[in-house]
C-alpha cells in the first residue's frame, strides 16, 4: 500500500524536536489533497525522513493522535483520519511550521491579487516602498463551505514576481515564501486583538455587522530583520482560539 508523503523541514535545535516534527506533519496532513493515501509511513521511516530518533517520532505521533488527526493500529500501522480537521488550538512555541500548521487545512479562494499602494496600516513595515503586491483570500471549512476568515497579504514586489498565485490556493503564504520562493525567513511576529466586524468582513464571513472577530497581524522578517510579508487576517470569533506556550527554560 502506498504511504502518505509528508513535507520535509529543517529542524531548529532551540525548540523541542518532537514539537517541530508534529507541527510539520500536522501541516502536511491538513494540507493534503483528497487523492493522497491515508496510511502513514512506519515510525522508523518517518524518523529517518525527519532525521530524529524513533522515540522522538513516537512522541510527535502521540501529539497528533491526541488531537484526533491520526489513528494507530497495532500491526496495521498509522492512518490519517479521513475527516481530520483542526480541533484543538495550535500551541505556538516559535516554530515557522506551527504558523503553517495553523493556516493549513481549509478551502481557499483567491479573491484578488496584484500591485497596490502600500496601505497606511502596514506602511511602517515598508518604509522603502511605495507599492507592494497584495493578495486577498477567503478561507472556509472544507466540509461545510462556511467562511472562517479572510486574509490580506502584502508582499515585497521582488518576491511576488516569483509567486504563482495558484500556489496560494493550495498553501499558506508562509509555506510558499519558505518552500517555493526560498525566502530567508528569520522570524515572524504575531499580534492578535479583538475587534468588531466592519461591513466588508461581515459580508465575507457571513456574520452580523459589529460581531466580535479576531484581528491578526503577522509580520514575516528575513534574517536581516527586513519585513518580507505582512498578513492581516480577520477570523470569525466563534471559530478560532489561539494558545501560546512560553518555555521558561
Amino acid at each position: 500500500m502506498t504511504s502518505f508523503a509528508p513535507d520535509s523541514i529543517v529542524l531548529n535545535r532551540k525548540l523541542p524536536l518532537w514539537y517541530q516534527v508534529s507541527q510539520s506533519l500536522r501541516a502536511s496532513i491538513l494540507g493534503r489533497s483528497a487523492a493522497d493515501p491515508l496510511r502513514l509511513p512506519t515510525e522508523e521511516q518517518l524518523a529517518g525522513h525527519y532525521g530524529v530518533s524513533v522515540l522522538t517520532m513516537r512522541q510527535a505521533l502521540k501529539e497528533l493522535e491526541d488531537e484526533g488527526l491520526i489513528t494507530r493500529y497495532r500491526r496495521r500501522g498509522t492512518f490519517i483520519e479521513p475527516t481530520a480537521r483542526r480541533g484543538a488550538p495550535v500551541r505556538l512555541l516559535g516554530s515557522v511550521d506551527a504558523i503553517v500548521a495553523q493556516q493549513s487545512g481549509m478551502v481557499t479562494e483567491l479573491l484578488s491579487h496584484g500591485p497596490a499602494p502600500v496601505p497606511a496600516d502596514v506602511a511602517e513595515h515598508f518604509p522603502d516602498l511605495a507599492e507592494v503586491a497584495a493578495y486577498h483570500r477567503l478561507r472556509g471549512d472544507e466540509k461545510t463551505g462556511e467562511p472562517t476568515n479572510h486574509a490580506r497579504n502584502y508582499v515585497r514586489p521582488e518576491l511576488a514576481a516569483v509567486i504563482d498565485p495558484q500556489d496560494l490556493v493550495r498553501w499558506p503564504m508562509t509555506k510558499v515564501l519558505r518552500d517555493v520562493v526560498g525566502a530567508d525567513i528569520g522570524r515572524i511576529t504575531d499580534t492578535v486583538e479583538a475587534r468588531l466586524a466592519d461591513p466588508e468582513t461581515a459580508r465575507l464571513l457571513r456574520v452580523p455587522l459589529l460581531s466580535p472577530i479576531l484581528h491578526y497581524t503577522g509580520v514575516t522578517y528575513d534574517s536581516g530583520n527586513r519585513p518580507l510579508d505582512v498578513a492581516v487576517i480577520q477570523y470569525r470569533g466563534d471559530r478560532f482560539s489561539f494558545t501560546v506556550t512560553l518555555d521558561a527554560h
